[in-house]
């Protein structure tokens, strides 16, 4: 047996954001498709799910073609079954990610972003598999009463602290 490693940078286009994780039935791809439209009228979204045995294909759902067709090439790009991309647009994944974690299918979350990320994937003599992600970059030290104040404020701002 052997293993290699692989980073995979994703596409995050300016004003989206991505979720990637894992499932394991041909259903996800409609199940999260029912999540995301009854989650919020104006949400726009692209979705796909790769299977693992089978046929071994790409699924896809969405209410957007261009973030769609993003999904299912981000999704090929990494190339390992059992796993989904959803992209979304008038929306941030912090009104979602519950909806997407209640999903039976789902088996984790890896990243929800809209930071530069990369995939970290293992390859081995069955296939290719996700190992962790990169999302964003490491941190340049420790907030200071400025930057605890500021944090509060844009919360608030936000309308998601009072």
């Amino acid at each position: 047996m052997s293993l290699k490693l692989d980073v995979v940078k994703i596409d995050i286009p300016e004003g989206t954001n991505v979720i990637v994780g894992q499932a394991h039935f041909i259903k996800t791809v409609e199940d999260l498709y029912e999540a995301l439209v009854t989650s919020s009228p104006h949400l726009r979204f692209g979705l796909c799910f790769s299977e693992a045995s089978g046929k071994r294909l790409v699924r896809k759902e969405g209410n957007d073609e261009e973030l769609t067709n993003l999904a299912v090439e981000q999704c090929l790009k990494v190339g390992a079954g059992h796993i989904f991309f959803i992209y979304i647009k008038n929306g941030y994944p912090i009104n979602i990610l519950n909806q997407v974690k209640s999903v039976q299918e789902v088996v984790r979350i890896f990243a929800a972003t809209a930071n530069p990320l990369q995939v970290i994937v293992a390859h081995t003599d069955q296939g290719r598999g996700i190992v962790g992600v990169v999302d964003g970059q490491s941190p340049l030290g420790v907030e200071d009463e400025f930057a605890i104040e500021e944090r509060k404020t844009l919360l608030r701002k936000f309308g998601y602290k009072r």
